[in-house]
């Protein structure tokens, strides 16, 4: 709201441009000043800075400039009354010679014809370059009725306008604008060119924060690459001595200064405020239908239900619980990944939950890094996790809470979990949580997935070991990384990591409840 300044109102501008050139040059024994060389238009002014002038013509016969449709060999080559695009006259069916060399199709013209010459380099007026111009741009905000114009109450007559010292002054070189423009002038001179002169007036009419003043910008509007340059002819008509009509031909080249005038003025006003906080506000509400009619849509595009919509639209409704106050457990016989909240007044292993999401096998990171035993009995082991494990007497000291024979016994509650929820085969003794997570080959590799440089002969690599070994178990049972972080692992898991890549000291964190 702010930054955008959705407070305020806004009008664009309307403006008048008037411009006043000066300047005096001197070229062949002429003196030419502004009523020669500046040619005023609206919103633009034209400065002459190259010429071709062919003087003392007459209308009468002679022959026509010899460009190609124009040379011939004889009458036969030229067409009485024809006329070509660039020819200079109508032709009168005879063949002349335009020189000792050449012969052309004679014409009546204005004669002798414009040569078809290429313009002066260097330029015959460069000197135009330090010419300069006042440029007068009143501008209206008919909405706030407020009128500004560009010249500063105490103008200095003297001053030229400079982006840094004097941003405001405004009378201009021409050699300064096309330097702006990143233009050469001398080059630009000789064919001409087109200059945007650009007024931009953003103004903050508030009393508080007002600020009103133009900014100025220059850049070039015609291509310089093709068929750059801006030109046009005029002739000076006189009668001679016997009262025949005779004239001067000028074919001009020069550089057409255009004044852009753009702007918004702005003012602050509630009733844009309130309207402007009020639409903000609605989109909130409109991104969070978006996206659930897209899902909706693309589920009902789908022939069978997406699991993805499933869990979205379970989870619509769902009360935010804080994260350290929940744990998830999986077992290996369901397919349910279990929610507990805690305190818990039993053990974890018969705690009451409620279900999170479908239980996908999904293994991660190192499975990209399993050995090529293991992608020969994969399919058998896939085969074998799939099936019911097989059943087996646990051992004599088991706990009541532990069904596979293989957990460690503990007082805390936390820590009271089997990885099965009914008496049977341990999940350590299958194929697959060798493999996937007790494979020291499997796991050294994925530490250098993650680091290359990794020393994996270092005395604290078992640290490492067992860390990414509990990562990969989760990752495998829990099928989800937003899970990480509050998975519980069952105790015959966690011992038979342990065992398999202790701590000096044995002295283990566990997980944590807070």
């Amino acid at each position: 709201v702010i930054i955008h300044r959705l407070y305020q109102e806004t009008e664009e501008v309307s403006s008048s441009v008037r411009t006043s050139v000066k300047g005096v040059a001197h070229v062949d024994n002429r003196i030419w000043d502004t009523a020669e060389y500046t040619i005023p238009a609206i919103n633009s002014f034209f400065v002459v800075t190259n010429i071709i002038k062919t003087e003392n013509q007459l209308e009468q016969l002679c022959p026509e400039y010899p460009f190609p449709k124009a040379i011939c060999s004889s009458d036969k080559s030229c067409k009485k009354g024809s006329v070509d695009i660039h020819s200079h006259g109508i032709q009168t069916g005879r063949c002349v010679n335009y020189n000792a060399t050449v012969k052309t199709c004679e014409v009546t013209a204005w004669c002798p014809v414009e040569p078809m010459e290429k313009p002066p380099v260097p330029a015959v007026l460069r000197s135009s370059e330090d010419f300069t111009v006042l440029i007068k741009n009143n501008v209206l905000f008919p909405k706030f009725n407020y009128t500004v114009l560009n010249i500063p109450p105490k103008l200095n007559t003297s001053c030229t306008y400079n982006k840094v010292t004097s941003p405001l002054c405004p009378i201009f070189r021409l050699g300064d604008i096309l330097q702006e423009a990143k233009e050469n002038f001398s080059e630009m001179a000789v064919k001409g060119g087109i200059i945007a002169i650009d007024i931009n007036w953003d103004c903050n009419l508030d009393s508080w924060f007002y600020d009103c003043s133009p900014k100025y910008g220059f850049r070039r509007l015609d291509s310089k690459d093709v068929t750059p340059g801006v030109h046009f002819r005029y002739a000076r008509y006189y009668k001679t001595p016997q009262g025949k009509e005779q004239r001067t031909l000028f074919k001009v080249y020069g550089i057409r200064f255009d004044v852009l005038v753009f702007g918004t003025a702005r003012k602050f006003n509630s009733i844009e405020l309130i309207k402007n906080l009020g639409s903000m506000l609605s989109y909130f509400g409109l991104v969070a239908t978006a996206i659930e009619l897209a899902i909706y849509i693309r589920n009902c595009s789908c022939c069978s239900k997406s699991p993805f919509y499933t869990i979205i639209d379970r989870k619509k409704y769902d009360t935010v619980l804080n994260p350290k106050q929940v744990m998830y457990v999986s077992h290996v016989d369901e397919p349910q990944v279990i929610l507990i909240k805690k305190p818990l007044k039993t053990s974890l292993q018969h705690a009451e939950g409620s279900v999170v999401e479908s239980h996908p096998v999904k293994f991660c990171d190192a499975g990209s890094f399993s050995t090529s035993e293991s992608s020969e009995n994969h399919d058998n082991e896939e085969y074998e996790l799939g099936q019911p494990l097989r059943q087996e007497s646990s051992s004599p000291d088991c706990q009541k809470w532990c069904f596979c024979g293989k957990c460690q016994p503990t007082e805390k509650y936390h820590e009271q979990l089997c990885c099965r929820k009914k008496r049977g085969q341990c999940i350590t003794t299958s194929p697959w949580f060798q493999q996937l997570v007790l494979s020291s080959h499997t796991l050294k590799k994925a530490l250098l997935y993650k680091d290359p440089f990794l020393d994996v002969t270092d005395s604290n690599i078992n640290n490492k070991l067992r860390h990414l070994a509990y990562k990969q178990y989760v990752h495998w049972r829990f099928g989800s990384f937003d899970l990480e972080d509050r998975a519980v692992i069952p105790s015959c898991c966690r011992w038979e990591i342990r065992n398999t890549y202790p701590k000096a000291g044995n002295n283990y964190t566990g997980f944590p409840m807070e």
